[in-house]
């Protein structure tokens, strides 16, 4: 097929522009593999990780076939064992990092249908990505055979779209649904908010996006949702105006938006018992991956499809039939998408809410040394309330945890060049071999800076994602309007894109009208574009009042453009050949083309890439129309365009923050800003819950390394254009001196001031906070938040202009004496040496947080 862009040489792509093919690519199954392999399931010499699913399965190579039972469970320990041929009740695995968890779960599915326990077409498996939904459908099928492909394995929001697709005339949509992303719902919300004459400063749409979200995601919907506010609160009063408003323009649109997708999934569960019956006698077997990352209303979907009565325990029938087997898999110790909305009580919990659940802990680990284990197990501990578990290798000792106290965030960038370079020549220790991981993307910059420097190639993972960039939203917005004609933020956003001469006054008189005879903007835009005079199903088509004839007749050809592209598809023309038409006819790529701007070169390249999906798109689903690819494009996650660790070209070191980095290995991992205020973020200090996930988020991002784990911290790092003095990660200080070997162990400053033994520890000392030192003192512990209560909004109070030498050394409950306060108690602490400050109640409500070395403040 000839196309726009035959004549265009497609450039590699960067990780930040990297695609998913159609179907996305597996994963390395080499992951979770132990150095040496110490059961002898791996062969060193198989490279194709398929063939070595084979071999682990018992199957001959290139063979076919159905496995024996035995030969599903040959190399398991006899925890993964059990867990495969569990029977009978609620399961909860509750898997380590790199335990083997998704062998434990493939080989669970492959068992079940080897051993007849279940047809394909019984079993319902839920992951989080694409990516990783791919890769167990295909381990399952090179296991079983081909009948695997009658199974559903796919994401939360994938397996609702399919039901909703089904099932769309119960709920009143279009088949063609359009699925609305985070942006999309942004600018629905932001055109409610201008049509309800909300004050943008004071109602911020991008709040009020976020907000709808969590209430979505608490299965609260706009009805309820007003019944509880009070006409006294202006701000919850106006976003339950906002939220209804929305719902009523997402559903006169025939559009859900990405929380939409489970919460309309189970509403209609709960209010449509034949439907939820059909397919709960389908589903039979029930499989959670990652279930410490559910939320609410993923955790009420679950119950729903596998027929678990809200009211029992999990043993009672529910339209006659008996719940479905439901397996969980996931780490409570991993739960870090609180700000998502996880519920970490819905793994926490999980035996409360099933009281016949059996629970095997998978803690042998086949990806990290003893030492990288022992240092997370250390820095894990310390959270409260959580499962005893600890992993453990019998891999070998491996190197020490390398620390390292850097000046500055620049020096600690130039150290890990350094150690980059020193690992090649050493070693033989590739680019792409190494991962460095930040708390937060604004740490990338001083990285970037020392890798441009020295020469070192990399890659950021992160950034605006390729289908984020506002080329492609473009793209896809003309084919989402081709697919469904009442889509009103896509039509909105395209209108006059490329110009063509219909700005804001056209758009809103033609939202006016749409408003007026109460139909959708596609409808409107069909009004305005008849000719006068003109009638439809014999009533005479209303005037668009206030469209200028020039305008008149932009709209006329805009309206002709997607009527030619909707017979197109009609026609069944493949989403290639539709975009293809879309981009050439409207303008849009001849615009890019003509400019000079170097930027518009790169948005065709954009384009063209665009192009490429959409035809492999169409080569591994000859069937699948454009309704079809917009779906795949909705649903595509945010993991899904990060590559495998172990599938990286050899030529890159891989930036990332450590949220990102979830469910990914390398054999080298430094893990940078290990500072107070850093990594844990200053946001989580006060609070234990929040405390507590970055905790979680550490012991992440340590276990993400197989061979070498580097941790590292600056002693002034600049935030916000200003240096800041920050103490080192308590994280740190829960790690024992045995483990590590530091490179650098304090600051230049701290040498220079000689206060190496003061305080709290200076990081890098070997001695664990609590432990003893040469002076004889002991650190405190600073396990845990600083219990302070909410502290003042303006920050720390400065008494000076220059700061003291002698910053005083406080406990809680101590009395000091303030120049201008006079006489107070120490109720609050936070930081150390020169960063610390102090929550001071001098009485009569006057309690002051005050930056220590600035502040006349002695002890008493």
């Amino acid at each position: 097929m000839n196309t726009l862009f035959d004549n265009l040489p497609l450039p590699g792509l960067s990780t930040t522009d990297r695609l998913p093919s159609a179907v996305p690519p597996r994963d390395d199954l080499s992951t979770g593999r132990p150095a040496g392999d110490p059961l002898g399931t791996a062969r060193d010499d198989v490279t194709d990780p398929v063939e070595r699913a084979r071999r682990r399965a018992g199957l001959s190579a290139g063979g076919s076939g159905r496995p024996d039972e035995a030969a599903l469970l040959e190399g398991l320990n006899p925890q993964q064992r059990a867990a495969v041929v569990h029977t009978g009740g609620p399961l909860l695995i509750v898997a380590g990092a790199g335990s083997g968890k998704t062998r434990v779960l493939t080989n669970r599915i492959a068992h079940l249908l080897a051993t007849g326990r279940a047809r394909p077409g019984e079993i319902l498996a839920i992951t989080f990505t694409n990516k990783a939904a791919a890769e167990m459908r295909e381990r399952v099928e090179h296991l079983v055979g081909p009948d695997a492909r009658r199974m559903w394995v796919s994401t939360f929001h994938s397996a609702c779209v399919r039901i909703l697709r089904k099932e769309h005339a119960t709920l009143g949509l279009r088949s063609s649904f359009s699925i609305y992303d985070a942006a999309d719902s942004q600018r629905l919300m932001t055109l409610v908010c201008r049509q309800l004459d909300l004050d943008p400063k004071k109602y911020p749409p991008k709040t009020f996006s976020r907000k709808v979200s969590d209430l979505k995601n608490e299965l609260v919907d706009p009805e309820d949702y007003a019944a509880t506010v009070s006409s006294a609160n202006s701000f919850d009063s106006a976003l339950a105006q906002a939220y209804t408003l929305y719902n009523q323009r997402l559903r006169q649109a025939h559009a859900l938006d990405f929380d939409d997708l489970i919460m309309v999934t189970v509403n209609m569960l709960q209010a449509f018992p034949a439907v939820a019956e059909h397919y709960r006698r389908r589903f039979r077997h029930v499989l959670v991956d990652e279930y410490q990352d559910t939320n609410h209303a993923q955790y009420v979907l679950v119950r729903e499809l596998a027929g678990v009565d809200r009211d029992a325990d999990g043993a009672g029938d529910r339209d006659g039939l008996p719940p479905a087997e439901l397996t969980v898999v996931g780490d409570a110790d991993q739960s870090i998408y609180a700000f998502r909305g996880a519920t970490i009580r819905n793994i926490l919990e999980f035996e409360e809410d099933y009281p016949s659940a059996t629970t095997i802990l998978l803690e042998q680990n086949y990806r990290s040394t003893q030492n990288i284990l022992s240092a997370a197990n250390a820095v894990i501990s310390r959270n409260p309330g959580r499962r005893a578990k600890n992993l453990w290798t019998d891999s070998g000792e491996g190197p020490l945890v390398v620390g390292y106290v850097a000046d500055s965030e620049h020096e600690e960038a130039r150290f890990i060049a350094e150690e980059i370079d020193r690992l090649a020549a050493a070693d033989g220790t590739r680019p792409g071999d190494v991962a460095v991981f930040y708390r937060t993307n604004a740490q990338s910059r001083a990285l970037e800076e020392v890798m441009v420097r020295t020469g070192i190639p990399y890659k950021v993972v992160g950034g605006t994602r390729f289908y984020e960039r506002k080329e492609i939203k473009d793209a896809v917005a003309y084919l989402r309007a081709v697919a469904n004609p009442d889509d009103a933020v896509n039509l909105r956003r395209i209108l006059n894109v490329p110009k063509r001469g219909l700005g804001d006054r056209a758009e809103a008189m033609i939202a006016a009208h749409a408003e007026r005879e109460r139909v959708s903007f596609g409808a409107a835009i069909a009004d305005a574009a008849a000719e006068p005079g003109a009638t439809r199903e014999g009533r005479p088509v209303p005037e668009v009042l206030g469209l200028a004839t020039r305008a008149r007749t932009q709209v006329r050809a805009f309206h002709q453009l997607m009527e030619d592209l909707r017979a197109m598809d009609a026609a069944g023309a493949r989403p290639a050949e539709v975009l293809d038409a879309a981009l050439d006819r409207s303008g849009y790529l001849a615009e890019l083309r003509a400019s000079e701007d170097p930027q518009d070169a790169t948005r065709v390249e954009n384009l063209a890439e665009l192009h490429a999906v959409a035809a492999e798109f169409s080569e591994q689903d000859a069937e699948g129309g454009l309704g079809d690819f917009l779906e795949r494009v909705s649903l595509v996650a945010d993991s899904d365009q990060i590559p495998d660790a172990a599938g990286q070209e050899a030529g890159q070191v891989t930036l990332m923050t450590v949220h990102t980095a979830k469910g990914l290995e390398f054999p080298v991992v430094f893990v940078t800003g290990m500072e107070d205020g850093t990594f844990p973020h200053q946001r989580s200090l006060t609070e234990e819950d929040q405390l507590s996930e970055e905790r979680r988020l550490a012991y992440v991002a340590l276990t993400r390394a197989r061979q070498r784990l580097y941790l590292s911290r600056a002693a002034v790092r600049t935030a916000w254009g200003m240096p800041q003095e920050l103490p080192a990660s308590r994280f740190l200080d829960d790690i024992p001196g045995s483990l590590l070997d530091w490179r650098r162990a304090e600051s230049s400053m701290d040498t220079l001031r000689g206060r190496a033994g003061s305080g709290f520890r200076a990081a890098g000392t070997g001695y664990r906070s609590g432990e003893g030192r040469p002076d004889g003192r002991r650190a405190p512990a600073r396990s845990g938040p600083v219990r302070t209560g909410k502290l003042e909004s303006t920050g720390a109070r400065l008494g000076s202009a220059t700061p003291r030498a002698d910053v005083p050394g406080l406990d809680l409950g101590d009395k000091v004496t303030h120049d201008s306060y006079g006489v107070g108690t120490v109720v609050g602490l936070e930081g150390a040496g020169s960063s610390a400050v102090a929550k001071i109640d001098f009485g009569g409500g006057q309690v002051k947080r005050l930056l220590l070395r600035y502040s006349p403040v002695t002890k008493l």
